[in-house]
Order: C-alpha cells, then structure tokens, then sequence
C-alpha cells in the first residue's frame, strides 16, 4: 500500500519533470515569422521583434530590429556591451559624440561589430536594413549630450 506522502511526492517529481522539459523545449524563429512591435525611444521608426529573453530584465536577449531606408540614430551608448549583426541591407555606422557621416563605415550583410559599454557611437541606413542585438540586460541606450 503507497502513502499519501509517496503519492504527492511523486506529483511534485512529474510536474517538476513537466516544468524542465518545457523549459528545454527550443525556440524557433522563423524568418519572415517574427513578431515585430513599433520601436519606442531612440528606436522609434523602427519596427523591433524579440527573438530570444526580454531586454528589460537581466539575463541574455536577442532582437531583431528592422530599420527603415534613411533612419539615423543619433550618437548614443549602452551601459552594456552590444553586439550587432547585419542580416540584411547595410548599417553604416561611426564613433564619437556626433554624426559625422563622412567617418561612417559600412557594415553589409554578414557583418558583426561588438561595441563595448559607454563607447559613443551613432549609425544610419541608405537602405531598409536588419540586424541582429545581442546583449545582456537590462537593455539601455542613452542619448550623447555635447
């Protein structure tokens, strides 16, 4: 004859189970499928889709974010490190305190950039462009003030 002790140790082991198994389950993005949302901020104009984690709270994330032809992101930091990869169009991008867009250089399709935290940079497109931030959050992006 089985306890009640054994039978609710067993419930919290299946669940337990349930909970670790969901949780290992992959997360599949599709290209073409994503789940973009307008960008709010320095990232207005954009259209921002959320591939992996949440860029609010602490812990790795991944976004996609799509830049319309003609956007420029004034100079700005992150208090963390950014990485970037272009899947799509080019980002043309700079270092310092302004848009200088003579000293921007461009970053095709296939490119990576890793910029280390509090580093002033800016970027633009010619072209719609998507690309790829990986960082570990919380997100920020500070607006540079001369």
């Amino acid at each position: 004859m089985r306890s009640p002790l054994f039978a609710a140790l067993a419930l919290v082991l299946v669940t337990a189970g349930a909970a670790i198994a969901a949780s290992m389950a992959p997360n599949i993005v599709i290209s073409g499928q994503e789940k973009w949302s307008a960008g709010t901020g320095m990232m207005k104009g954009a259209q921002v889709a959320v591939l992996a984690g949440n860029p609010m709270k602490s812990g790795l994330y991944i976004v996609r974010v799509k830049v319309p032809a003609g956007a420029v992101f004034a100079a700005h930091y992150h208090n963390e490190t950014e990485n970037v990869t272009v899947i799509s169009g080019t980002l043309w991008v700079g270092l310092g305190d302004k848009v200088n867009k003579a000293a921007m250089k461009p970053l095709t399709a296939g490119s990576f950039v890793e910029v280390p935290a509090k580093l002033h940079h800016y970027a633009m497109t010619k072209t719609t462009t998507v690309i790829d931030i990986t960082g570990i959050g919380p997100e920020t992006m500070m607006a540079v003030r001369p």
